[in-house]
């Protein structure tokens, strides 16, 4: 992981949750409050962050972000366009900055047009990064170096694991396994607890043993040096109650709905990356 450097300024263009996590990383790492600038148009949002953080937020951009070494955009995808002209009209020197994003299906090019932007890294965040448990997937376009690519990691890192990607394209791939990886947990806990409901278990119960056995079982994977295949055989004894389980989860082929559904966000990811673009 690489060492937090403090003496470099990073602004911020939004100031929502998952700018506020990134934010309350940095903070937690040292990071003086006087280094991070932000501008955000929502007045409650601002004073949120002065409370917490007591970082100093703007309501529009202007001449603080004239000297920041690091541009973070994290505005909706919809709004960056219109974020992107209003920065480089009243402060054109953030063009130089190293422009990191947050934005779900902004492309490099995209990045590099409104903003007049050289050097990118685009980030593929999840929800879990609010508390520090994300895993985010990054892009750096042939304008960045090791330089670029260290100090957007070093931003990030606060918010979890960073995973780096060689081509843009794959962020699709990252958006659909991780990004909307949580969506996919939170049904299976769902569908877990329910189900336990219905074989007579206290809602409160049943929600309790799904979670704590979604999350153990991650724990588990995460250190074990085995694959998820050879740990899921672990628990499977020939003719028991796991294997009666799994027996019908193959019959209904979930593994290839899996396959399909991760294809399908994918796919969506495209097309909105897509959308965007024609975008004036």
């Amino acid at each position: 992981m690489p060492r937090m450097n403090h003496m470099y300024s990073i602004g911020f263009i939004g100031g929502g949750n998952m700018a506020a996590a990134i934010i309350g990383g940095l903070r937690a790492a040292g990071v003086e409050a006087a280094r991070l600038r932000v501008v955000e148009p929502v007045a409650q949002q601002r004073e949120l962050l002065q409370q917490r953080f007591g970082v100093a937020a703007q309501a529009a951009p202007g001449p603080e972000l004239a000297g920041v070494d690091v541009l973070v955009w994290a505005v909706k995808p919809q709004q960056f366009a219109q974020a992107a002209r209003a920065v480089r009209e009243a402060t054109p020197q953030a063009s130089q900055a190293l422009h990191l994003s947050i934005m779900a299906g902004v492309r490099c090019a995209a990045i590099q047009r409104h903003a007049a932007a050289q050097r990118v890294v685009r980030a593929m965040p999840n929800t879990p990064a609010l508390i520090g448990r994300g895993v985010a997937g990054l892009y750096a376009n042939p304008g960045c170096g090791e330089l670029e690519r260290e100090r957007a990691a070093q931003v990030l890192q606060p918010t979890g694991a960073l995973v780096w990607v060689d081509d843009e394209p794959a962020l699709d791939a990252v958006t659909a396994v991780s990004g909307s990886g949580p969506a996919y947990v939170f049904y299976v806990l769902e569908a877990m607890s329910d189900a336990g409901v219905r074989l007579g278990l206290p809602q409160a119960t049943a929600t309790r043993l799904a979670l704590g056995t979604i999350a153990g079982a991650a724990a588990l994977a995460e250190v074990s040096p085995l694959s998820p295949g050879a740990l899921r055989e672990q628990v499977t004894s020939k003719g028991g109650t796991t294997a009666a389980a799994l027996q019908v989860l193959g019959a209904r082929d979930v593994a290839g709905a899996f396959g399909e559904a991760l294809r399908a966000a994918a796919a969506r990811a495209a097309e909105l990356a897509d959308e965007l673009d024609r975008l004036p």
